[in-house]
């Protein structure tokens, strides 16, 4: 494989305070109801796992892991609108996946709205199966509030 090639790859790794900016904008492009800066900030100074994906050094993607009791809960996981169906969502939550299990944990859990059939299929077709759901959990446009389906996956 050439280097002109290598620099084509995608590249996952530790998100850092440089990336709040372009991760942010990703937020606000994706969902009605963003998470704020703050948030991301707040995220990485817990010691959450925060990751990014890159490809040609530009940021498209990433995923945060809240993990303890040896329990993993996905808090966020996203993928810029120009950049999806490419992969890069199953390659954020493989790497989730695989640091839940270096981490010990025996039970990863998630939220996804049941509209969101694209999250569903990807969590599904990697072994998430559904255990609840939580009314109203999600705002929603015009004032109403979506359910969410909880989900995990045992390692």
């Amino acid at each position: 494989m050439s280097a002109a090639s290598d620099r084509l790859l995608p590249i996952v790794r530790r998100m850092t305070h440089r990336d709040i900016d372009a991760v942010s904008a990703i937020e606000h492009q994706s969902y009605d109801f963003p998470w704020s800066s703050g948030i991301f900030r707040d995220c990485i100074l817990a010691g959450y796992v925060c990751i990014a994906l890159e490809q040609e050094a530009e940021l498209r993607g990433y995923a945060i892991l809240s993990v303890a009791a040896g329990e993993a809960h996905i808090l966020n996981i996203c993928v810029a609108p120009a950049f999806r169906r490419r992969g890069y969502a199953a390659a954020l939550l493989m790497k989730l996946i695989r640091e839940a299990r270096r981490q010990r944990v025996s039970t990863m859990f998630l939220e996804v709205r049941p509209s969101n059939l694209a999250a569903t299929n990807l969590y599904r077709g990697l072994g998430f199966t559904a255990v609840g759901r939580r009314k109203d959990y999600y705002k929603a446009v015009g004032g109403t509030r979506e359910d969410a389906l909880v989900l995990s996956l045992a390692l």
